[in-house]
């Protein structure tokens, strides 16, 4: 199956981009917004996104059949790795889902199409409309597609022609996202361009932003930052900048019945996306009051990864990351043969593929990724937060394993400490259709609302 091009991402590599044509095809992307889709109501939209999820998940849909064929040369992921995350996202793209996401966000899910009166409008005799901007710009950052995808679905509920600027060699799974909506749906699809370039490059930038009402940009802090420092003032901008998370595991819970089951979720955690997005685990936590249950979890949890190897095989990384895994690997390998009882280290044999390094330092510790996780004892969770607070301002998620009755209590002091997202361990890289990214609105940072006083 060869691609035709119909986007800027499907120029040859060698192909030069310039802000002239940046702005030709943002001027186009308006055009055909006002002709094909500035004028679709919201339950057509839904219509074209639930049907396109439906393709997604079936094994003989030839854009997935493409994505697990060609996606490991283009990605570094495994074909499995990629299937799975596939799985995991489009299964989310529901009827359902979408429509909680526009309830949740804006009230009622027609609020874009008519001005209508949520609970508290009506006490008030207001009603309101919501607009999306005419053009949005996308940012994305790293390989992981979720966030390009989630993006695209956005822009089409709130009307807007959009421009998604990838990272170098992230555009691939993304823009088979975007062929399959034109297979389906060419006017739509016709609102949207892709491309890449390298970060930094300011007369694309510039072209870029002078032509968008709202931009989104995801990445490390410093490359948020320098992109809101050249928006335009006028420019809407909702920035997501580096944020890391771990996983919390209670004596009880991992001392009963479920062991197994949890070492498997944690397992899970890891090797999703190869642990390279901001969802993906740093830490395990694992209470621990001198019965060795921390040091047991990373035993059981290294051998759980040694078995994932072999199902869903970690993908092919630099020989820079591999050096790096390496050089970490012998550090470890020094501490725990001078302090057994403080360190030890389980790794793959003959590769970089996975390692699990148990330190009893409750201190988080910034793991190098790609299969590289850190197990820690902690007495409880304050001794995990304090452990964890070098990191406070950069939580995302915290994926718990504890007893039902323990779920409340931890959940609030995570909550008071920081996290913006608690899930169950094992979907820490799988969060719903309607997670506030970052704590945050997702619709609510691009509609401009329009009170009607009656």
């Amino acid at each position: 199956m060869t691609l035709p091009n119909y986007f800027l991402a499907d120029l040859p590599p060698e192909a030069h981009l310039t802000p002239a044509m940046l702005t030709d095809a943002c001027l186009a992307l308006k055009r055909n917004r006002t002709q094909y889709l500035a004028v679709r109501d919201t339950p057509s939209i839904l219509r074209t996104l639930v049907r396109t999820g439906e393709d997604w998940l079936c094994e003989d849909y030839p854009y997935r059949k493409m994505a697990l064929a060609e996606g490991p040369a283009h990605t570094g992921f495994s074909a499995q790795t990629i299937a799975t995350g596939l799985d995991n996202f489009f299964r989310q793209l529901t009827g359902e889902n979408l429509e909680a996401l526009l309830a949740q966000e804006l009230g009622p899910s027609h609020r874009l199409d008519a001005f209508c009166a949520g609970n508290s409008d009506s006490r008030t005799r207001r009603t309101a409309l919501g607009t999306g901007p005419e053009m949005i710009g996308h940012i994305t950052a790293g390989c992981v597609p979720n966030a390009a995808f989630m993006a695209i679905i956005l822009g089409l509920l709130t009307r807007s022609a959009q421009f998604i600027k990838c990272s170098r060699g992230g555009t691939f799974l993304p823009r088979l996202f975007l062929h399959s909506l034109y297979g389906s749906e060419p006017k739509l699809a016709a609102c949207i361009e892709m491309a890449s370039w390298r970060g930094g490059t300011n007369e694309l930038d510039q072209a870029l932003f002078a032509q968008c009402d709202g931009i989104t940009a995801t990445g490390s802090d410093e490359a948020v930052e320098a992109i809101r420092r050249a928006v335009p003032p006028r420019v809407r901008f909702a920035g997501y900048g580096h944020q890391v998370s771990f996983g919390y595991i209670s004596r009880e819970a991992y001392s009963g019945w479920r062991a197994k089951k949890i070492v498997a979720a944690a397992a899970a955690d890891v090797i999703a996306w190869d642990q390279l997005g901001c969802l993906s685990p740093h830490v395990f936590y694992v209470e621990d009051n001198s019965l060795g249950f921390a040091l047991q979890f990373a035993d059981q949890l290294a051998q759980e990864l040694a078995h994932r190897e072999t199902a869903a095989p970690r993908g092919a990384i630099s020989t820079e990351a591999a050096g790096h895994i390496a050089a970490r690997r012998a550090i470890y390998e020094v501490r725990a043969a001078h302090a057994p009882e403080q360190t030890r280290h389980w790794c793959s044999p003959d590769s970089t593929a996975w390692t699990v390094v148990y330190e009893a330092d409750p201190r988080f510790a910034l793991s190098c990724l790609n299969r590289f996780i850190y197990v820690k004892p902690v007495l409880d969770v304050g001794e995990a937060l304090r452990g964890a607070d070098t990191v406070r301002d950069h939580t995302s998620t915290v994926g718990l394993a504890a007893q039902e009755h323990e779920l409340e209590g931890l959940a609030k002091q995570f909550a008071r400490w920081g996290a913006t997202r608690l899930c169950p361990l094992g979907q820490m890289q799988n969060p719903p259709l309607t997670w506030r990214h970052d704590g945050r609105l997702l619709l609510g940072e691009l509609v401009r609302w329009t009170d009607w006083e009656q």
